[in-house]
């Protein structure tokens, strides 16, 4: 398996694991703060990531602690503010604006780490892009703070999966997951006093299923950009536009249209067409 393929299947299966986080925290935001849901959200990670050192231990302390300090931050503030976004907008004006992340990370990863993009490629994206706002069809809306929330949401996480593929294979796991999942457990419950409900079991049960698909999808997209660069990890993103369809159908009342439908076919051409070239572009840089 190559390593352009290798990344873009971790990449589906991780933004998969994320559509049905989405899903999750959009259902618990009907009754609860958007802090509490990242508080115990990540309360419930802190145990997983123990038993994952458990079965490999590593060293924690950072090979790169300024890059992790900076990651770190950028996961606080994402967490906070996508967390918002999802529980103020509907799922639709949420997913349109994260889905121009491919198209940030891509326009970002050139001047900062040298990942060349050709004009094949960057016509790719901006294909997954017109496929997105095809299948969305997100028309005009009134711009508002949870909008405002999922666009410093979506350049926080530019930043982090842009560090992610910056520091390589050179940081375990084990610590790419630990000092994020602290640093907004610590956030979060800073800022709980005054926005705490009692939960009921069912709902703690959903918090710690958010937990294990969060930290699962989070595996998934830190062996993907290590295996790949973000211009072929970056489109899978799009492909949760299908989850999108299908949560929304299911749980939120919003059908599958025509024009999803197409949408989802002209991303799924835009992201077969950059992993394409990139396994065509990697002999030829060899030779």
């Amino acid at each position: 398996m190559s390593p352009s393929l290798k990344g873009a299947l971790l990449g589906l299966a991780g933004f998969g694991l994320f559509s049905m986080a989405d899903a999750t925290i959009k259902f618990l935001g009907g009754s609860y703060h958007p802090v509490q849901i990242v508080a115990f959200m990540n309360l419930f990670t802190l145990p997983l990531i123990g038993l994952l050192w458990l079965q490999s231990p590593v060293p924690l302390k950072p090979v790169h602690p300024w890059l992790m300090a900076i990651r770190t931050l950028a996961v606080v503030g994402n967490g906070l503010l996508v967390t918002y976004a999802f529980t103020a907008l509907p799922l639709a004006q949420a997913y349109a604006i994260f889905f121009t992340l491919p198209l940030v990370l891509t326009l970002m990863a050139w001047p900062l780490l040298g990942d060349r993009v050709d004009a094949t490629g960057g016509m790719a994206v901006v294909l997954g892009l017109i496929g997105v706002i095809v299948a969305l069809n997100p028309g005009r809306v009134e711009f508002g703070m949870g909008h405002l929330a999922a666009v410093l949401g979506m350049l926080l996480a530019a930043v982090h999966y842009l560090i992610v593929r910056k520091t390589g294979g050179a940081e375990a796991a084990v610590p790419m997951l630990l000092y994020p999942v602290l640093g907004q457990t610590m956030t979060a419950f800073l800022l709980l006093p005054g926005r705490y409900a009692p939960m009921p079991l069912h709902d703690l049960a959903a918090m710690a299923a958010l937990a294990l698909g969060g930290f699962g999808g989070t595996l998934m997209m830190l062996a993907a950009y290590r295996a790949a660069p973000p211009v072929v990890v970056a489109p899978t993103q799009y492909s949760q536009i299908a989850w999108a369809a299908l949560f929304g159908a299911l749980f939120f009342a919003e059908p599958m249209t025509a024009g999803m439908a197409i949408g989802m076919a002209i991303i799924a051409a835009a992201g077969m067409l950059v992993i394409a070239r990139q396994d065509r572009a990697r002999p030829a840089a060899a030779e």
